[in-house]
């Protein structure tokens, strides 16, 4: 039967294996660094503006074959830019306008990041490992 998988080939991939997936992928921390420089960028705040810049050089390091050390980078500036953002409080009506979905955008994907990066990080494989 040359045209059936295998059935390794279709089971479907763990929540696991997903949240792995998602945490050693470069995509993430450059969307972050896009939401965060439209939040802050203007007016500029000089505190927030340091995230983008760290976020991006994970994404480069991370297509330079660094996934499981740049997870562990993009997670802990995540979980950091997580607590930034929630120290500020904001007025209900506030949190329906397109600042407010903007930011309750980012302030969740900073959450996704620090744990499937966590989690990444945490199974991840280094290359003295494999040796």
């Amino acid at each position: 039967m040359a045209g059936s998988d295998s059935p390794i080939e279709q089971t479907e991939k763990s929540l696991v294996q997903k949240a792995r997936a998602w945490g050693e992928s470069s995509f993430p921390p450059t969307l972050l660094a896009s939401l965060i420089t439209g939040l802050h960028g203007r007016p500029f705040q000089a505190l927030p503006m340091l995230f983008p810049p760290i976020l991006l050089f994970t994404s480069y390091a991370n297509l330079q074959g660094f996934k499981t050390e740049t997870a562990g980078i993009s997670a802990a500036w995540s979980g950091l830019y997580l607590l930034l953002a929630n120290r500020r409080k904001q007025v209900f009506k506030n949190k329906w306008g397109p600042g407010g979905i903007v930011r309750g955008a980012a302030m969740g994907l900073s959450f996704v990041n620090l744990v499937c990066g966590g989690l990444a990080y945490t199974l991840g494989k280094r290359d003295e490992e494999e040796d």
